[in-house]
Parts: C-alpha cells; structure tokens; sequence
C-alpha cells in the first residue's frame, strides 16, 4: 500500500475488518498493519524508504496483493514433497524449532507468490507478534 492509513480506513469501514496490530519492521524496509477478517488475517504493508522491496514492487507493479501465506503444519515435509515435485521454492527460512518458513516462487504457482509456514514470526496470529 502506498498508504497503510488510507487503506486501513477502507479495510475498516467498507468491509468490517477488525484492526489487531501495527508492527514497524524499519529494518526491512515495511510497516504491517494487521486486520482480522472472519477467519482471515490481513497484512497491509507500506514501504518505509526509498529502497524497500515494498516501494520497488509498488514502483513496478503498483499496490496490490504482494503474496498469500498458509499456515502449514509439517513445513519441512510439505516443503521436501514439493521440491520433489519440482515445485520452485525460494527464500527458505528456520527461525526455531516451531517455526520455519518458506516462498513458492511465482514461476511455480501460475503467478501468485504463495508464502507456507508455522509459528512465529511467519504467522501474525501468533501472540508473539501482538507485543512488538
């Protein structure tokens, strides 16, 4: 988003979503307001800088969905039957034993950026994130 507040307020007001948290990620370049929706967590995210990878995707593609993520029981064993499948898989991260993550590139999934993980900090419903 090029900007979290604007969004926010539409997320909010137009279609109900109920506001968890913000979290400043400065280091990697974003800022992420997270929305609950039903059963469905909301990232909205606005580049913090120049050269953030949000405002580079912004610059090129405009806003929109950057990626989809899926919480994923047996990350390692979904991500091991997939790269034997001969599913692309990139940006492969282990942040402690209950949480790994990992991307399904774009080329793999027929456009979509499709992010699979378990605990924190890939999924913002967990109650780690809230404290930030």
């Amino acid at each position: 988003m090029r900007s979290a507040e604007q969004a926010r307020s539409f997320f909010e007001t137009a279609l109900g979503a109920r506001f968890l948290f913000e979290s400043k990620r400065a280091e990697e370049g974003f800022r992420v307001l997270n929305f609950e929706l039903g059963d469905t967590i909301i990232e909205l995210i606005e580049p913090v800088g120049e050269d953030s990878f949000v405002q580079h995707f912004i610059d090129q593609r405009g806003e929109g969905v950057h990626h989809v993520t899926f919480r994923v029981p047996e990350v390692a064993a979904t991500l091991a039957a997939l790269k034997a499948s001969g599913v692309r898989i990139v940006g492969e991260r282990q942040w402690g034993p209950d949480s790994h993550e990992a991307f399904i590139s774009p080329r793999s999934a027929h456009g979509v950026l499709i992010q699979v993980g378990s605990g924190y900090p890939t999924l913002s419903r967990d109650p780690k994130w809230s404290r930030k």
